[in-house]
């Protein structure tokens, strides 16, 4: 081999070992950044003359853990948007022994009416059964309320998560476009791919997707309902509404849905474009989750409304007319029953706040004046319909028959095994996710095997070093002679 031929093949290693030092260095210093592949040189003999070229730099990444993780990601999301909105609920319902809670309102209810047939004739206790149910009123109206706020707050962060998609989708296209040129052009595109895989993980946690390559090192993005981003990005539609109230609905037309370059999609399917992450729980809760609650809530209104509207309880009420309780002043309509639970207020004509007298509770609604203050028997007719066995007439909860006290407890209970349903979903998946993160790092960038990997670069760079240092010291010689 000719002193030129050992300079250049030494010049060649020294460059390869360069490149390589550089990307070892790169790899070590990203080890803990998400979303980032770990970086190899390939390298190549030269076909004429010796040395080596630097053929690429290649990117690593388990695709498949990659796209299991992304799942497990989405699901995590989706199933906590609801676990949350269980967890809302449940609070406001309160724990029974807690003071507030439906349960002890309506215990309270009870004790009062039993404390006012003991002793008829006070008018402290008649009150005090009065304010008693006036309590459990207001209780429903604020469990309501706060129904509503839930599905309220769903219905804005379903218009923040399509603005986030919209915009993660866009940049993905033009990262595309970016890798396709660096790829043609024969650049290393290995940092906008990172980029693309954050942006990518960002669109899986509110819509799971699958990559498909495209070539040029551009990719298709696939959901469960199809493909979601092939080329140019969509442009996904959603209005958020102004105000969500029991009667808001999608199938009513006050409530948005969503849609992808002006097509509807029909978020009721199992499976569709959009379904299965964050978005999928949200637009659950708003039109799914929170209305099944609020009819268990109206169930309940309405079954104390029906208690002491029924037949015998208060003779001198006329047919049709309101009990103890009343829809804004109203009796119970089967027509009227969507937002019961926010509109249920106690009958005036017992509430002195409203003009009535609370004598009323004990000689009857209809009254025109006070019977016998010592007769208890109203009250005990009164207490018998809230404690007597009653099968609810609606809601979800079933048609066994119970008392009040019972039917709000069942409410809470229901909404906690709802609630420990959604939250065993979420653990097994973020134990999942966890899991897949751990495979990820694994394959990802090991410092030790970098290391390594950098000891043997610098034994290379000093032998290419030491031939070019000869073959310059045999130059001298001759330049000598």
């Amino acid at each position: 081999m000719s002193i030129s031929g050992a300079l250049s093949n030494a010049l060649s290693g020294l460059s390869a070992a360069s490149r390589a030092v550089s990307l070892v260095s790169t790899n070590i210093a990203n080890a803990m950044t998400d979303g980032y592949g770990r970086r190899d040189i390939e390298l190549a003999a030269r076909g004429i003359g010796g040395g080596v070229d630097v053929v690429s730099v290649t990117r690593s990444m388990n695709q498949t853990v990659l796209t299991d993780r992304r799942s497990a990601d989405a699901e995590v999301a989706r199933s906590g948007v609801q676990s949350d909105f269980y967890a809302s609920v449940a609070d406001a319902i309160g724990e029974p022994g807690s003071g507030y809670s439906l349960s002890d309102l309506i215990a309270g209810f009870e004790s009062a009416l039993t404390s006012a047939a003991a002793q008829p004739d006070s008018e402290p206790r008649l009150q005090q059964s009065v304010d008693a149910a006036k309590s459990l009123a207001v209780r429903l109206d604020q469990i309501s309320d706060s129904v509503q706020t839930e599905r309220g707050r769903a219905d804005t962060a379903i218009a923040s998560a399509v603005s986030e998609l919209n915009e993660n989708l866009a940049q993905i296209e033009q990262l595309n476009t970016d890798i396709r040129k660096a790829w043609i052009a024969g650049d290393t595109a290995s940092a906008l791919v990172d980029q693309r895989q954050s942006l990518i993980d960002k669109v899986s946690a509110i819509v799971p997707v699958r990559e498909l390559d495209r070539g040029y090192g551009t990719v298709a993005l696939l959901s469960e309902g199809g493909l979601l981003l092939d080329g140019k990005a969509p442009v996904i539609g959603f209005q958020a509404a102004t105000m969500v109230v029991a009667q808001s609905s999608l199938a009513g037309s006050t409530l948005s849905g969503i849609t992808v370059n002006g097509v509807p999609v029909d978020t009721t399917r199992d499976r569709h474009l959009l379904s299965g992450g964050k978005l999928d729980g949200l637009f659950a809760v708003r039109d799914e989750v929170a209305p099944a609650v609020q009819s268990d809530l109206d169930a309940l209104a309405r079954d104390l409304m029906e208690r002491f509207e029924a037949s015998g309880v208060d003779p001198t009420l006329a047919p049709g007319s309101a009990g103890l309780f009343t829809d804004n002043g109203l009796p119970f309509a089967v027509a009227n029953e969507v937002g019961l639970a926010g509109r249920l207020t106690v009958n005036a004509a017992v509430d002195p706040d409203q003009g009535g007298a609370v004598w009323r509770l004990r000689d009857g609604l209809g009254a025109t004046s006070q019977g016998n203050v010592g007769d208890s028997s109203g009250i005990v007719r009164l207490r018998t319909a809230l404690t007597g066995l009653r099968s609810p007439a609606s809601g979800g909860l079933g048609s066994t028959a119970r008392d009040a006290g019972t039917l709000a407890a069942d409410l809470l209970s229901a909404v906690g095994v709802r609630r420990d349903g959604v939250d065993g979903v979420a653990a097994y998946a973020g134990a999942r996710s966890s899991a897949l993160t751990e495979r990820l790092a694994e394959d990802g960038v090991d410092s030790d095997a970098e290391m390594q990997k950098l000891l043997l670069l610098e034994q290379a760079y000093a032998a290419n070093a030491r031939v070019v240092t000869t073959a310059q010291s045999m130059i001298d010689t001759l330049l000598e002679m």
